[in-house]
């Protein structure tokens, strides 16, 4: 998963989160709705549109300025709803790629908090996916830090699968055969929720891949 495609799904997520209450509310404004769940969009809709476009963006200028006129929580709700959907446009037409502040650790972190957000509200395949996405993308950082070709050329240049990158970093000891073993266990499990195949895995096999890829990446930073 490239910077890019991490960024959208970013923002989808935190789209769709708007989306999925204001399908449950009465109001545009979702103010019929418990008021920590409007706050804590809120915050998640803050906090992404300054990790994506930061200061001086007009989208960061114009998410304070909403802020700062307050306003009851619905009220902000909906419009920060309406920089994120802004923000969504642009970034599919591809006119942020070059945002500096797409930092490699402060993305995967999110990502693996997105997981266990949609985790704790029961969407345990969600989850899954979204922080085996994550595993990948951090393995195909880790064989750039390692020198490792991330593509394989039989009949023409193909990206190497994820398990394929975790044998060549264990091989050239960049991660340890325990680590090699579980990352396969845990491409597994997301391969399975990629899949469908829903009723193989539970609740807990989530949580422990969430943890543990967390811990993966904090102690193999790339």
């Amino acid at each position: 998963m490239t910077i890019q495609e991490m960024m959208l799904e970013q923002i989808a997520a935190i789209h769709g989160e708007f989306v999925g209450l204001r399908a449950k509310s009465q109001y545009d404004d979702i103010s019929d709705l418990p008021e920590a769940k409007v706050i804590r969009f809120n915050a998640r809709a803050r906090a992404l549109i300054h990790r994506i476009a930061p200061p001086p963006s007009v989208y960061s200028k114009h998410c304070e300025e909403i802020v700062k006129d307050g306003g009851y929580s619905g009220y902000v709700a909906r419009q920060l709803f309406g920089v994120v959907d802004s923000l969504k446009a642009d970034a599919e037409a591809g006119f942020l790629r070059s945002q500096s502040e797409l930092i490699h650790g402060e993305l995967f972190a999110d990502f693996l908090e997105m997981a266990q957000h949609l985790l704790d509200e029961g969407y345990k395949d969600a989850a899954a996916v979204i922080a085996g996405s994550s595993l990948e993308a951090h393995l195909r950082r880790l064989a750039t830090k390692s020198s490792i070709a991330l593509d394989q050329t039989v009949s023409g240049s193909v990206p190497k699968k994820a398990d394929r990158l975790a044998a060549d970093l264990a091989g050239a000891g960049a991660i340890s055969k325990l680590d090699q073993k579980n990352i396969i266990a845990w491409l597994d499990l997301r391969n399975k929720a990629a899949h469908g195949e829903y009723g193989k895995y539970e609740h807990g096999q989530v949580s422990l891949l969430i943890s543990g890829i967390r811990d993966f990446i904090a102690r193999s930073p790339a």
